[in-house]
């Protein structure tokens, strides 16, 4: 697996991630500190906006150009919005127009970049589902070091310093992708909207895809979205040890995909993925520390077990023509659910206590399993068979 094209797309993705990792921290500390909670949620919404509005656009896009294009771009135009801003902090308060335009390009280069991340896999790798496992332990990894990294240079060097770490990381990303040799796709010629309604129909042909997805809304909205804001007020000083444990569930879950690959990869997440319910059902119950961190690593291990078997299944199932576009459209479907839930989690707490809504989050996950078991095309689903010896191939959709 570890060819020079999966090496430098490891190292690229790896460093990304870590940028991705303390762009909130980094913001809610350097920005909260001079224009407040509110002014930080408006940043951090709108950069979450700007990144759903782009990311069928970016589907087509890479379907046209190839992956490996559209995130060198997007890694550069993050490089000059994490600059510009390290440049605003040295006069101290940087206009809050600034932060809010530099969110949104940022936003709209994640959002083009994102599609492109399954659809980079396939090319730099013969065994997608050990390719995804390692690439999960290593996000897994930048969770946990990049918010504490951030937090301790925002405290200890100032943000001015923090935003060009940040940027630096989305340079090296650059790079990395620049050194990467893949075929570049030759698509026959179409407009935008023939491209869009092509990825719609794809996605759309595959009844387990969306079933998945229309699914996962409903586990955005009232499981993953809200659950930042509220379990960080009701676990408190202790919240940066429960995410620990969080992100080492993650690398265990990680660990074990490389090693299981089960003849229904869907079904095996879905049952997997119970054991989440330990992560909202420990918060609600206010369980002492030790066992609220064990609870969150067995719920970090069923998610990245799952998340593991999805990406490989819609890499394996998708042909590559237009797997960019039918990612955007899963991804979109599935970031605009947490960005309801995240909207959503202020209000929330005026009409219903957080361990109660917690509580309710721990009920969904089961209802969530049962669901994605229940559906027929996610519970029947198997793997893609492959030629002995051969990279992955084109099969029809099921």
């Amino acid at each position: 697996m570890w060819t020079r094209s999966f090496a430098l797309y490891f190292g690229a993705r790896t460093i990304s991630l870590l940028g991705d990792a303390m762009m909130p921290v980094a913001s809610a500390l350097a920005i909260g500190k001079v224009y407040g909670i509110a002014g930080v949620g408006f940043v951090l919404a709108l950069w979450t906006a700007s990144a759903v509005l782009v990311m069928l656009f970016g589907g087509v896009v890479a379907d046209r150009i190839g992956p490996r294009r559209l995130m060198i771009g997007a890694d550069v135009v993050r490089v000059v919005t994490q600059a510009v801003v390290a440049v605003a902090f040295l006069d101290g308060a940087p206009p809050f127009a600034l932060l809010l335009a530099m969110a949104f390009l940022s936003g709209m280069a994640a959002g083009v970049f994102e599609p492109c991340v399954n659809g980079m896999v396939p090319l730099v790798a013969e065994d997608p589902q050990r390719a995804n496992a390692t690439l999960k332990i290593a996000e897994a990894v930048t969770q946990l070091v990049g918010p504490a990294l951030a937090g301790i240079l925002v405290v200890a060097a100032g943000p001015v310093f923090v935003y060009t770490v940040d940027a630096a990381t989305f340079l090296v990303s650059a790079v990395c992708l620049l050194l990467v040799r893949v075929a570049v796709p030759t698509p026959e010629p179409s407009d935008v909207l023939s491209d869009l309604r092509r990825g719609w129909e794809e996605f759309k042909a595959r009844s387990w895809m969306w079933s998945v997805i229309l699914v996962w809304v409903f586990w955005g909205v009232l499981v993953v979205g809200p659950y930042v804001p509220l379990s960080s007020q009701v676990i408190g000083a202790d919240y940066g040890w429960v995410m620990a444990a969080l992100g080492l569930g993650t690398v265990l879950g990680g660990l074990v995909a490389i090693r299981l690959k089960p003849r229904r990869p869907l079904a095996a997440g879905a049952v997997a993925l119970i054991g989440y319910v330990a992560v909202p059902l420990s918060v609600a119950l206010g369980l002492p520390l030790p066992l609220l961190m064990a609870g969150h690593l067995l719920g970090g291990c069923a998610m990245a077990f799952w998340s593991v078997m999805w990406s490989t299944t819609v890499q394996t199932q998708v042909a590559p023509d237009v797997l960019n576009r039918v990612n955007a459209y899963q991804v979109a479907g599935s970031v605009a659910g947490m960005a309801v839930g995240q909207a959503l989690a202020g209000p929330v707490t005026a009409l219903v206590e957080p361990r109660v809504f917690m509580l309710g989050s721990a009920l969904v996950t089961v209802g969530v399993v049962t669901a994605l078991l229940v559906i027929g095309p996610v519970r029947r689903l198997g793997r893609r068979p492959q030629a002995s010896g051969s990279g992955p191939v084109t099969v029809p959709a099921t």
